[in-house]
């Protein structure tokens, strides 16, 4: 009976590892969001903190 349930789990794990590595829409837009110098999220169309420069 224990062994019934680890290889379901095992299933259902496998399963689940497969649909996450689908691409779903949007996943380009979201990856064009980061900068490509410092990897952070961009919010807003302006450039990033780390090509602004640091104000003191």
């Amino acid at each position: 009976m224990i062994v019934k349930i680890v290889i379901l789990f095992l299933v259902a794990m496998g399963v689940l590892a497969m649909f996450g590595k689908l691409r779903f829409p949007g996943q380009q837009k979201l990856a064009s969001a980061k900068c490509p110098k410092c990897g952070r999220f961009r919010i807003g169309k302006g450039p990033c903190v780390c090509q602004k420069g640091r104000r003191k």
